[in-house]
């Protein structure tokens, strides 16, 4: 009789009989203890860190430009930025170079010409000053009226020019420098004019000091503000015919992306105008040739205001203080009667006021001349003409007076410089400041007009150059909007 093992399992895969006896199942042992593992869904995975907006948006438009709707709207927006960039800048150019085209009209001119005018003005009055002292008893009412004017035009300009200049600034100073001294200087000429008239030799030494101050302080200082005046000028003159080149460049790069936006519409749907396309092309030539053509024909008007306005203001400015300051030497010549001396380079000693005299006349001759040139009709012409043949004769009679002076006819000699004798110096003199003022005059009227003319070149055409970059934006974004239409 065969017998199972006891401790032999059955073989794999067999089941056993039902009623048979079930072996029992071996206990776990002992041993190192399992950790228990997490489930994956315990600990998810670290999260990747957070994009920026910009990378979020720039990967939207990457894949909205991967369709043809998104690539129009890419296209309609860099249009729409283009040509509002472009009419902005325009607008802000222009508006930069028409404030510097009127500032060069109203302020600086004008302000250039009023420190020409206290110089004139100071120099005017030093000569009517020395005039007064020579005449003595027999000064006249109308010489006195002439020095009194002269020293209240002075004092006019100074405020005019004061109102206008920045606190602080070199101009402001030199005002204020002037304004102390012009009360000095009035309170020297008043005692030498006292001294004299009660006939005290002293009163020479006053009227010496009160001219030193005149030709030492107040007219370098009055020179040095007409030549501030001067430089700010020709800045607002370089400032306002600058080409804006940055608005016409953004203009030409504008106006070459709408080209190729409407080469591309063609060749996808073989249309060749888009009307809103073709109205910001429209609109963006329109604003650069306005730009172009409006700032040449500016610049062409300023041009021809410096070049037949401003330079030939500035050599009859020169001529007129040379002219007043010859008569000022003339008069005090005869004041000081050969006080002072001055030794030229050779070792001659000669009279300093006559030598004064050749020297400042002889700058009028040059002035008078450049003058001439410079003045571009017959209406300019004539005068300076005319001045230099006044001047001619006031040389010739000069001359006649230094050869009484210098033969000891002390009063021949006065007769023939303040008035007395019939063919004085001081005529020449009047004749020579009044065909200058009349130059002046007429060079002023045609430098208003040349810078008037470059100025209303202008106007109107920031406002322009803004409405018509709207307008061409909307075009632009228009005609894109009508290609997206179709595609919904």
């Amino acid at each position: 009789m065969t017998q199972t093992p006891k401790s032999s399992a059955p073989p794999p895969g067999h089941s056993p009989a039902p009623g048979a006896p079930t072996l029992p199942s071996v206990p776990p042992q002992p041993g190192r203890p399992v950790r228990p593992t997490a489930h994956p869904a315990a600990h998810p995975a670290a999260t990747a860190p957070r994009r920026t907006a910009f990378a979020e948006g720039f990967d939207q438009l990457r894949a909205a430009a991967t369709t043809e709707p998104g690539r129009l709207r890419v296209i309609g927006a860099l249009l729409a930025f283009l040509v509002i960039a472009f009419g902005t800048l325009a607008a802000w150019q222009m508006t930069d170079r028409a404030t510097a085209a009127d500032d060069v009209l109203n302020r600086s001119q004008p302000l250039s010409s009023d420190a020409a005018d206290i110089y004139r003005s100071l120099a005017d009055a030093n000569t009517a000053a020395a005039s007064g002292y020579l005449a003595g008893l027999q000064e006249k009412p109308a010489m006195r009226e002439g020095y009194e004017k002269d020293i209240r035009t002075a004092a006019a300009k100074l405020v005019t020019a004061a109102a206008n200049s920045e606190p602080g600034s070199p101009s402001a100073k030199t005002i204020t420098e002037l304004s102390g001294l012009l009360p000095e200087y009035k309170g020297l000429v008043e005692t030498a004019r006292a001294n004299n008239r009660q006939g005290y030799p002293v009163g020479g030494a006053y009227l010496r000091a009160a001219n030193e101050m005149m030709q030492q302080k107040m007219l370098p200082a009055a020179e040095k503000l007409y030549q501030t005046e001067n430089q700010r000028l020709r800045s607002d003159y370089a400032a306002a015919k600058s080409f804006p080149w940055a608005a016409a460049g953004l203009g030409i790069v504008a106006l070459a992306a709408l080209a190729w936006a409407q080469r591309r519409n063609y060749r996808r749907t073989n249309r060749v105008l888009n009307h809103g396309l073709v109205t910001a092309t429209a609109a963006s030539t329109v604003v650069l040739l306005w730009l172009a053509v409006g700032h040449t024909v500016a610049r062409a008007g300023l041009n021809d205001s410096y070049e037949h306005g401003v330079r030939s203001l500035d050599v009859l400015h020169e001529a007129r203080i040379a002219s007043l300051t010859a008569r000022s030497d003339e008069n005090l010549t005869l004041v000081r009667r050969g006080a002072d001396s001055k030794t030229l380079d050779d070792g001659t000693v000669v009279d300093a006021y006559e030598w004064g005299y050749d020297q400042e006349i002889d700058q009028l001759g040059k002035a008078l001349a450049r003058a001439e040139d410079l003045a571009d009709d017959t209406a300019g012409r004539k005068p300076v003409q005319d001045a230099n043949g006044f001047m001619k004769i006031w040389k010739d009679r000069h001359g006649l007076a230094r050869e009484d002076n210098d033969s000891g006819d002390y009063q021949a000699a006065r007769d023939r410089v303040i008035g007395a004798a019939k063919e004085p110096t001081s005529v020449c003199f009047d004749n020579v400041d009044r065909a200058l003022a009349t130059a002046l005059a007429h060079e002023q009227t045609e430098f208003r007009r040349a810078a008037g003319d470059g100025r209303d070149s202008l106007t109107g055409l920031p406002t322009g150059a803004a409405v018509l970059a709207v307008l061409g934006a909307a075009g632009a974004v228009l005609g894109i909007g009508r290609r997206l239409s179709e595609y919904r």
